[in-house]
C-alpha cells in the first residue's frame, strides 16, 4: 500500500497552491491527485481577474494576501504568469449600487488600497469608447488587474515538484476512505493511498466527494462562456478590466485582442448590454470561446477549513473568485494542516456558517 502524509484532490491553482505552500514549510511527503491535467477545471476557464473590490472585507483582505504573492510569483516560483497590473474600472448605473461601492472603497482605503470613485467623464479617461448613458459613477483600484490561471497552477506544481511532492495526472479519486470519523486513505483506480490527512480542492466535484462521509459542502456549479476576439474594439493596451455592475458584463485585453463575458452561458444573453456599453464590440468578430464552472455557494463565499472528520479539510464554492484568492487560500490550509498559527485567519469562511441557515453574504458578484 501506498502511504503519504497528505492527499490533496485536484490540480487547479486551489490544490497545487496548497501543495506548494506545504512543500515551502517543509511537508513534502505530499501527493496531488488531478482526474484530468493541471488547471484543466475552472482554473483554465478562469478569465484571471485579480481584485481588491469586495463588499465584504475578509475577501478584500484575502485577496490582498494573496496579491503580494502574485507580484512575486516568478521569482518565488520560477513561472512568470503575465501579471498585467492596470485596475478594474466598476461601472455603476443607480444610486443605491453607487452608495455600496462608495461605502466599500471607504473600508478599502482604511487597509491601504487606493480605491478611487470616479465621475462619469473621469471613469471615460480609462476606456475612451465607453457608452456611459445612464451612469452614475464608477470606481477604480489601479493595484488589481488580471493574470494567466494556468501558468499559476503550473508554477505552483513544478516548484512543489522541486521540492519533493508528487503529483499524479489523470488518477480520479472514487472515494475518501474513513475510520471511526477520521481519514485513514484515498481510494483511487490504481488502488488505495494511506493517509491521514486529505485536502479536498476539487471544484465542483467537491460535493460528491464529502457526501458520502455525511459531510454536506453545498457547492453548485454554474456555467459560464467567455469570449475572444483578436481585434481591440477600441480598447487600449492598458485598460483595466471593466465591469459593468448592473449586468456583470466584462472585458479586458487578452495579448492584441480581446476577452470578455458575463454571468451566462449563451451569447444572445450577453450581446444587448455587451453592445450597449461598448458599442464598437458589435463589430468584432468572435474567434474563439469557451466554457466553464463558477462553482457557487449559497452566499457567494468561499467555503473553507477543517471538516468535522478528523484530517479531512476543504476549500470549495468561492463564487468566481477562486484564482484571485488561491495564494492565500493555499496559505491558510497548509498552516490548518500543519498546525501552524495562520497568517491570515480565514476560520469564519467555515461551511459551519450554514448551520441553523446562517450565511456571509458577498454582494460584488460578477
Amino acid at each position: 500500500m501506498q502511504t503519504a502524509d497528505a492527499v490533496i484532490i485536484g490540480g487547479g491553482c486551489m490544490g497545487t497552491s496548497v501543495l506548494y505552500h506545504l512543500a515551502v514549510r517543509g511537508c513534502t511527503d505530499v501527493v496531488l491527485l488531478e482526474a484530468d491535467a493541471l488547471a484543466s477545471g475552472s482554473t483554465s476557464k478562469a478569465a484571471g481577474g485579480i481584485r481588491l473590490q469586495h463588499a465584504d472585507e475578509l475577501n478584500t483582505r484575502v485577496t490582498l494576501r494573496s496579491l503580494e504573492e502574485f507580484t512575486r510569483f516568478e521569482e518565488l516560483t520560477g513561472t512568470p504568469i503575465g501579471f498585467k497590473q492596470v485596475g478594474y474600472l466598476f461601472i455603476l448605473d443607480n444610486d443605491a449600487d453607487m452608495a455600496f461601492f462608495r461605502a466599500a472603497s471607504e473600508q478599502q482605503q482604511r487597509l491601504g488600497i487606493p480605491t478611487e470613485v470616479l465621475g462619469p467623464e473621469a471613469a471615460r479617461e480609462h476606456v475612451p469608447g465607453l457608452d456611459l448613458t445612464g451612469v452614475v459613477g464608477a470606481t477604480f483600484c489601479p493595484l488589481e488587474g488580471y493574470a494567466t490561471p494556468e501558468a499559476v497552477a503550473q508554477g505552483y506544481a513544478v516548484a512543489a515538484r522541486a521540492l519533493g511532492s508528487r503529483i499524479r495526472v489523470g488518477e480520479r479519486v472514487i472515494r475518501i476512505l474513513t475510520e471511526k470519523d477520521r481519514v485513514i486513505g484515498v481510494e483511487t483506480a490504481t488502488g488505495v493511498i494511506s493517509t491521514e490527512v486529505v485536502v479536498m480542492a476539487a471544484g465542483v466535484n467537491s460535493t460528491e466527494l464529502a457526501a458520502p462521509l455525511g459531510f454536506e459542502l453545498p457547492v453548485i456549479g454554474e456555467a459560464r462562456t467567455i469570449y475572444f476576439t483578436s481585434e481591440t474594439a477600441g480598447v487600449p493596451d492598458d485598460a483595466p478590466l471593466v465591469i459593468d455592475f448592473t449586468s456583470a458584463f466584462y472585458f479586458h485585453r487578452e495579448g492584441n485582442g480581446l476577452i470578455f463575458a458575463g454571468p451566462h452561458r449563451e451569447l444572445e444573453d450577453l450581446s444587448g448590454r455587451a453592445t450597449a456599453r461598448l458599442p464598437a464590440i458589435a463589430d468584432v468578430p468572435i474567434e474563439r470561446s469557451w466554457w466553464g464552472f463558477y462553482e457557487m455557494s449559497p452566499d457567494h463565499n468561499a467555503m473553507i477549513g477543517r471538516a468535522p472528520i478528523e484530517g479531512l479539510f476543504y476549500a470549495a464554492g468561492f463564487s468566481g473568485h477562486g484564482f484571485m484568492q488561491s495564494p492565500a487560500v493555499g496559505e491558510y490550509l497548509a498552516e490548518l494542516v500543519l498546525g501552524l498559527k495562520p497568517t491570515l485567519d480565514l476560520s469564519s469562511f467555515s461551511a459551519d456558517r450554514f448551520a441553523g441557515g446562517g450565511s456571509r453574504r458577498e454582494h460584488f458578484i460578477i
